[in-house]
Parts: structure tokens; C-alpha cells; sequence
């Protein structure tokens, strides 16, 4: 069976998709713990260092970047309970840009997928390892152990998963309001949080500038701001275990993404204000919240402190083994990855061999480069180049995923849509706009951002090649695919 852009489908019998069921669980709860999760470890740390340009620069770029993720959700919003497919952001390209540019949405969501989960257990092993004195060589160890024990948890089934998922999002929210209580009677905004000057120098006695860089450096923020929301979008692939995706998901992702508001804003307000804090030495810390900690409390309970950090990073490792587990699923599924790694669980029907193999490249990865460049370097390039390639691969999805909106609401005028983004195609071109502007600072900015985006371009033309040798020639109709041909099938009768 071939299509007229290319692409050719293999017939498969009934006992495929019974091979690659999945079982319906979530609610709006779980939908909005698996959205907010995936997320909350970028409120702990990550954010902050764009507070190197100031507080007013970071204030305002997260204006922006809120702006812009609030054109992807309310957008995606529309589009999961009216395509409410696992493939998410792929299954939306496929019906609104054919095949070839599925394929490439599906590419960079992977790249993200994939890595953001490796940099997050790296930073999970460098707190453990301090928490418990463990040896610096013995850190893949805990990376194989953190893995493990997740990738259990998410295959042994999806009601224990989003079980999980709701206790550790509910921890990481609870350690950040203790922060909030805590260090709301201890705020002296003008001197703490105003202590950067122009040029990313101290001003002992803070009141200093608004925007000390300029509006240069409102731009060179915007990448950090995004670690207040990046991964939210990741929701909608759980769009085939969701109850009533129709009903659940917009109010799942709309609830995720306005309680990630709240508290991005309060983390920036209340720790760089924080007496002994302040934004220029936040401008350069791994570890933000343990610092305003540390500030509040003192030193003797540094250890306990630390694994508070540790909530807020296993939230997010939870969460987003789950997303890449679904994404490569989806993608295998209907053929454009191996269709073996779609195979799920004859008892539980989770997708554990998309989460295994996903997972194994991403270990193979970082032990690579621990063990060519040394742990020193290569734990820099771990949490330095994986994460840029991790931050570029979503970009390029955000940009993507906003472009199959506007041309879904254009080409698809008819297709039930239970509820319609308030943004519209407005939301969804300021979405492209920002997503844009942030990916050219991204890389005008960091020497090491240069690296990652060569070896995301790299990934990039290994997969087209792949598909372009062999996989568009063996599609499946899996039902992302099936809506997708229906649908231009009924345009072209019309």
C-alpha cells in the first residue's frame, strides 16, 4: 500500500496491536502530576543561572518564556483530545505535514527524550555520591541503579507508575512551599536579589540596576527561563492511557502548566531575595534551593537538605522514563523506528522495551563519555553538551508542534475538537516566534550549545537516512497513521 508522499505501509494482522496494548488509567490528577513532575526539578535548579545577568533580565525573560509555553499548551490542549494518540507531538506533525515531517518531529522529541533523563541521573549520582561519600569513579553505578529501579517501576504497570508520579511531584511541590514559608520572613529583595551590576559584577550593598545588561541580556535569559517548563509538553503521550483523554487532557496540561506559573515565579522572587543568598551568587550555583536551604537553616544539615534536591530531580527522572518509553513506542509502533521495540508487557501493557532500549542508549552515552574524556570532563560534557542537544531537540519540537496546530486548524477545519485554545493561531505563531529567538541565543551564547546542535544534526541525518533508505518503505497503519490517511482521503474527496 503506498502513499503519494512516498512512504509505503506493510499489512499486519490483529495480533500486532495486541502485542502493543496499552491499558487506560489516568485521570486529570495524573495527568497534571505527570505534566508538573516532568518538570519540577528544573524549579530546583538549572533557572538560575541566567540571574548572572540580573534579576530584572531573568524576571522578564520568564515572562516570555512563560508566554511561549503557554501558546504550546493551550495549542496542544486542542490538539491531543482531538488526535488522542500516544504519538503526541509526531502524531500531530504526521496529520498536519504528511510522513517526512512526523518523522522529524518525532527525531527531535526523541533527542530530547532520550538525554534529558541521562543529565538528570547524572545530577541524581553527584548528590548521592556527596550524600553518602561514595568514590567520584563510582558514579555510573548509581546511574545504572537510578535506572533501574525507575524503569521497574514504570514497567510493572501504569497504575503504579502514576501512583509514583503523583507522590514524588506531591514531595517536590511540598519541599519548594516549605522554601517559600521558610524564607518569606527572610526576604530583603533590594539588597539580595539587586546585587548584580553592569557587566555580571557584585554590588555588596544590592539596589542595583533592573536590567544591568540591557536588553542583551533579557535575550542571553531566555534559555535558562526555559527550565521552568520544559517537558510539560510531554503530556499528551499519555493520551491512550488516559481515561477520557477527550475531557482529561486540556484540563490536565491547562492545571500543570498554570501550577508551574505559580511556582517558577515564587522560586525567582523568593530565593535569589533570600538573606545570604542573592542573585549574583545564585548567577553560578548547581544547587539554588539547597543554598537558600542552607541560608535558612545553617550548615549541620546539609546532607538531609540534599535530598530534598534529590525529590525534585527523581520527580523529573520518573516522569519523563515514562514519556521516552512512550515516544519511542509510538514511533516503532508505526514503523518508522525498529516495530520490535514497540512490543508491551503481555500481563502489565506497559511499553518496556521501548523504556529498555531507550534507556541503554542513553547509559551507553554517558559511559562513553565518562570514560573517553574522564571523569572530570566528561561529567562536564554529561551535564554541558547532553543537556544543550536535550534543550535543542525540544525547541525544534515546540517550533514544530506550533506549526502543525496552525495547519491543522487550517487543513482540518472539521475534525471534532472537544476543546479550542483561547490563543488560537496567534498563541501558536508567538510560540514559533520565541522558540525561534531562544534557540539563535542558545547558539550565539554557549561555545558548548555549538557542540550539542553538530551532533543533534548528526542524529538528525543518520535517522533520514535510515528512513529515507528503509523505513518510509515498511509504515504500519498504526491509528495515528490511520486518522492521518482517513483524513486526506475525505480532503481530496472533497
Amino acid at each position: 500500500m503506498s502513499d503519494k508522499s512516498g512512504v509505503s505501509y506493510t499489512r499486519v494482522d490483529q495480533s500486532y496491536f495486541q502485542k502493543r496494548g496499552l491499558r487506560r488509567y489516568a485521570g486529570v490528577w495524573s495527568l497534571w502530576a505527570l505534566g508538573v513532575g516532568a518538570v519540577i526539578s528544573g524549579h530546583f535548579s538549572g533557572w538560575n543561572l541566567g540571574l548572572a545577568n540580573g534579576w530584572g533580565s531573568m524576571f522578564i525573560a520568564a515572562i516570555v518564556i512563560a508566554i511561549m509555553y503557554l501558546g504550546l499548551t493551550f495549542s496542544l490542549a486542542e490538539m491531543s483530545p482531538a488526535l488522542p494518540h500516544t504519538g503526541a507531538a509526531y502524531s500531530f506533525a504526521r496529520s498536519a505535514m504528511g510522513p517526512w515531517g512526523g518523522f522529524v518531529t518525532g527525531l527531535s522529541e526523541n533527542v530530547e527524550y532520550v538525554l534529558t533523563p541521562a543529565v538528570i541521573v547524572f545530577f541524581i549520582g553527584s548528590y548521592m555520591g556527596s550524600i553518602f561519600g561514595t568514590p567520584s569513579e563510582y558514579q555510573p553505578l548509581w546511574w545504572i541503579g537510578f535506572y533501574a529501579v525507575f524503569i521497574w517501576l514504570n514497567v510493572i504497570g501504569v497504575e503504579l507508575s502514576f501512583k509514583v508520579t503523583l507522590v514524588v511531584t506531591l514531595l517536590a511541590l511540598s519541599c519548594l512551599i516549605v522554601f517559600w514559608i521558610s524564607a518569606f520572613p527572610h526576604i530583603d529583595f533590594n539588597r539580595w536579589a539587586m546585587n548584580v551590576g553592569p557587566a555580571n559584577i557584585e554590588l555588596p550593598e544590592g539596589n542595583g540596576p533592573f536590567l544591568p545588561n540591557g536588553w542583551l541580556g533579557v535575550l542571553a535569559c531566555l534559555p535558562f527561563a526555559v527550565w521552568l517548563f520544559l517537558a510539560i509538553e510531554q503530556l499528551p503521550l499519555a493520551a491512550e492511557e488516559s481515561v477520557d483523554p477527550k475531557r482529561d487532557m486540556p484540563k490536565g496540561i491547562i492545571a500543570g502548566m498554570f501550577t508551574l506559573i505559580v511556582s517558577a515565579f515564587m522560586i525567582l522572587w523568593l530565593n535569589p531575595a533570600t538573606a545570604g543568598v542573592g542573585s549574583f551568587a545564585l548567577g553560578t550555583s548547581g544547587e539554588p534551593l539547597l543554598d537558600g536551604f542552607k541560608a535558612l537553616y545553617g550548615e549541620n544539615i546539609a546532607k538531609l537538605l540534599a535530598l530534598v534536591a534529590v525529590v525534585g530531580l527523581v520527580a523529573s527522572f520518573h516522569t519523563i522514563i515514562f514519556a521516552m518509553g512512550r515516544q519511542v513506542y509510538s514511533l516503532s509502533r508505526a514503523g518508522y523506528f525498529l516495530p520490535w521495540l514497540s512490543i508491551t508487557h503481555g500481563q502489565r501493557k506497559t511499553p518496556y522495551v521501548a523504556m529498555l532500549g531507550g534507556s541503554a542508549l542513553a547509559l551507553v552515552v554517558m559511559m562513553a563519555l565518562w570514560f573517553i574524556f574522564g571523569e572530570e570532563k566528561g561529567g562536564a560534557v554529561i551535564g554541558g553538551t547532553l543537556l544543550n542537544m536535550a534543550v535543542f531537540g525540544a525547541m525544534f519540537s515546540y517550533f514544530m508542534q506550533a506549526l502543525s496546530f496552525i495547519l491543522l486548524r487550517k487543513n482540518l477545519p472539521h475534525i471534532e475538537r472537544p476543546y479550542r485554545s483561547p490563543l488560537g493561531v496567534p498563541g501558536a505563531l508567538l510560540t514559533m516566534l520565541i522558540a525561534a529567538v531562544t534557540l539563535y541565543y542558545q547558539l550565539t551564547g554557549d561555545p558548548a550549545y555549538t557542540l550539542g546542535v553538530l551532533w543533534v544534526a548528526a542524529f538528525f541525518a543518520v535517522g533520514i537516512i535510515y528512513f529515507a533508505l528503509f523505513g518510509r518503505h515498511h509504515l504500519i497503519l498504526s491509528p495515528e497513521e490511520e486518522f492521518a490517511m482517513q483524513e486526506r482521503e475525505k480532503k481530496l474527496a472533497h
